[in-house]
């Protein structure tokens, strides 16, 4: 057998590396089904472990074993059809067919079809908790730990023809589309990136795993969590950059900057070396650092460092009996005013 290392991802859950003569016992004793994928040196990009000739035949011993189940994913997310508008104040104008509907987040609205009909609904409206009023309350309350409110609102085509509906980003960026197909089947984002997507995508939460990434990532325990087999649209501030990772490849960002990023992605928070560099670098005490495979969504200008700049442009009035007239000390000395 060859000496190649292999790693194989099963469900977002990296393991590695192997020998292919592990890979190959994985695949005969039902640890690796069809559903897995395979990387090795030399290798562009992640695999199916069914298309690589050095696995193929494995499955042939292994016909009689059902390969595990994909997680649930309710009754399947509805196919649509999207265009988008615009450049740094981008909208998404999504075209359903009669029958199907989208969910987005209230506030996204900009226009619809007379065809189109609004409702308000519990959670995500997914059917993934399960049917009863239990079930979309359990569902709406993973929304309010997240900050988002309890319900979330749903655009459906009543007509007999194609309608459209147009949701607009909050702030300027760009709105990132992600076929949730060809990632895994779940995306992490930041809270407060999701902006809209196909009926029957799950919006939940992510509790990150370990306590530094909880403690210090800027983002609190949380985030937010795609999933399902349709697309979901996020939103970035500035400028996007999508870069795939490869398997142990570690690039450290900003907290602020990271938009979203595949479920195999490992996600931990990193204190900036040195005490001054730490305390008059101007960048905060911690870094995320984000280790393949897997794809990563980054923004050049995060909401929060946005609204930093424009707070700190506001005048700030000291008193009208200062002997400099309103006008702050530093405001003359930086050269405001």
């Amino acid at each position: 057998m060859s000496d190649s290392v292999w790693y194989v991802a099963v469900q977002g859950q990296q393991q590695g590396p192997l020998s292919q003569d592990e890979v190959i016992n994985g695949i005969r004793s039902g640890r690796f089904g069809r559903d897995a994928h395979v990387f090795s040196q030399g290798m562009d990009n992640w695999a199916p472990i069914s298309s690589r000739a050095e696995f193929a035949q494995a499955f042939a011993g292994a016909a009689s074993m059902a390969p595990p189940p994909p997680p649930p994913r309710g009754a399947g997310a509805h196919d649509i059809e999207y265009e988008l508008f615009g450049e740094e104040m981008q909208y998404v104008e999504i075209t359903l067919d009669p029958g199907e509907a989208c969910i987005a987040e209230a506030g996204a609205f900009m226009f619809m079809d007379p065809g189109i009909q609004m409702q308000t609904i519990f959670g995500d409206g997914s059917g993934q908790e399960g049917g009863g009023f239990m079930g979309k309350l359990l569902s709406a309350g993973k929304r309010m730990v997240t900050g988002e409110s309890l319900f979330m609102t749903m655009f459906g085509n009543s007509g007999g023809n194609k309608q459209k509906v147009a949701f607009a980003s909050p702030y300027p960026g760009k709105i990132i589309p992600i076929d949730l197909r060809r990632h895994g089947g779940r995306v992490l984002c930041e809270k407060d990136a999701f902006l809209c997507a196909a009926k029957g995508i799950s919006v939940g939460i992510a509790f990150q795993r370990r306590l530094g990434a909880g403690l210090f990532g800027g983002e609190g325990f949380i985030l937010q969590k795609l999933e399902g087999d349709g697309l979901a649209f996020v939103h970035s501030g500035g400028t996007i950059l999508s870069r795939e990772l490869a398997p142990g490849e570690t690039l450290r960002v900003d907290t602020g900057c990271l938009v979203a990023f595949e479920s195999q992605v490992t996600y931990d928070i990193q204190m900036v070396s040195g005490i001054k560099t730490a305390f008059f670098g101007g960048e905060g005490l911690f870094y995320a650092a984000l280790t393949g495979p897997g794809r990563i969504w980054l923004q050049s200008l995060p909401f929060s460092r946005l609204a930093k700049k424009i707070f700190g442009a506001i005048p700030q009035q000291k008193g009208e009996g200062s002997i400099l007239g309103g006008v702050g000390l530093g405001a003359l000395l930086g050269g405001d005013s």
